[in-house]
């Protein structure tokens, strides 16, 4: 909003040509949805509490965690708002990668809210179907891939890069709908199994978000891009300013989500967030960077897949104490905060690795 009616004024107060600038609108994006969480998160927990909208606590998990049963959840609304509002007000809206990330975060969220909602006020234990959910997913994967196939962008439209190539492009043609749907449902629900721990998804999707904020910039500036041997797509910039925005939404979310956490973000909040992250990273060719960026929560769906499949296939013998793995630290010993610290620094490990690689391309 503010690009599209302060920058056309920029010929007459030369001070407004500050709003043609990322950077600039990137750092206030974050602000304001710091800002709205500051600002208005003690409210939506009050209104959660009197709503009688409480986390209802799985009776196999950690003793520990029953303590927290009646925690505010759906707390995601509030994440929602902390991304949605800001990047209306300070993105270029007709940027289509910027709308494309905007129909993520709302279809994903929208998913997880009637989730939540039939899960606590429905009282129904297993939510969603889960058929049903999964066909959610899906349905949003292949409208994107479908989005991006007609878009006019040529072979790119059905290609990702590689690490470690330069100026490389593999096309993928007619599997590149599978590919995108893999991407969207699985970070969904990576997020998703992540979200066990106070502070635990929020602060890692911080740091893929920030990732994915500099690796947007990057890719859509062309002597950035050229520099790097990185692949060049133009208007992909603007998605730093979606990208910070969620990186303020995820640093406001913290403060009341850390240790002992006041709310928890439900399903609203995670497959919003990991629907997201998937897009964003399929928007800028960046898929398979994504699991190294990401490498956390990988770890975790993997935990489950392989708990799951030993149990089956083993006579019911286990890999870990409990999945996903971070309830598995948990049984070892280690408190809470140490387990959702250490992932924390395990992230930003992965992190660094990742942005390395597009320096050795």
């Amino acid at each position: 909003m503010f690009y599209h009616l302060l920058y056309p004024l920029h010929t007459e107060w030369s001070v407004l040509r500050i709003f043609q600038y990322i950077t600039f609108r990137g750092a206030y994006a974050t602000v304001t949805a710091l800002l709205i969480c500051f600002i208005f998160g003690g409210w939506v927990i009050r209104r959660l509490v009197q709503l009688q909208i409480g986390e209802r606590i799985r009776e196999d998990g950690p003793a520990s965690h029953q303590a927290k049963a009646g925690t505010p959840t759906m707390g995601g609304l509030l994440i929602l708002a902390a991304i949605v509002i800001p990047t209306l007000l300070w993105a270029n809206l007709t940027n289509r990668f910027v709308l494309l990330a905007l129909l993520a975060t709302v279809w994903m969220g929208t998913i997880g809210f009637i989730d939540d909602w039939l899960k606590v006020v429905k009282k129904r234990p297993k939510g969603m179907v889960g058929r049903v959910k999964m066909a959610g997913q899906v349905g949003y994967g292949l409208l994107l891939s479908g989005l991006l196939m007609t878009g006019g962008a040529g072979d790119a439209a059905t290609s990702t890069s590689l690490p470690f190539l330069k100026n490389f492009l593999l096309d993928l043609s007619w599997f590149y709908p599978a590919l995108v749907v893999v991407v969207v449902a699985g970070t969904s629900n990576a997020v998703n199994l992540t979200d066990g721990l106070d502070g635990l998804a929020i602060g890692l999707c911080a740091l893929a978000f920030g990732a994915f904020a500099a690796l947007s910039y990057v890719t859509g500036n062309r002597i950035f891009a050229e520099y790097l041997n990185i692949v060049y797509l133009p208007g992909a910039g603007e998605l730093t300013i979606y990208c910070l925005a969620v990186v303020g939404a995820a640093l406001g979310f913290l403060w009341f989500n850390a240790h002992p956490a006041r709310v928890f973000m439900g399903d609203t909040g995670s497959l919003a967030l990991g629907g997201a992250l998937g897009t964003v990273a399929i928007l800028i060719k960046r898929e398979v960077l994504l699991a190294l960026i990401g490498g956390v929560f990988v770890i975790e769906a993997l935990s489950v897949m392989l708990q799951v499949a030993s149990y089956r296939w083993r006579g019911g013998q286990r890999v870990f104490r409990m999945a996903p793995i971070h309830h598995h630290f948990e049984l070892l010993g280690w408190s809470e905060t140490q387990v959702v610290v250490r992932f924390w620094i395990v992230g930003i490990l992965f992190l660094l690795m990742s942005l390395s690689t597009v320096k050795l391309q």
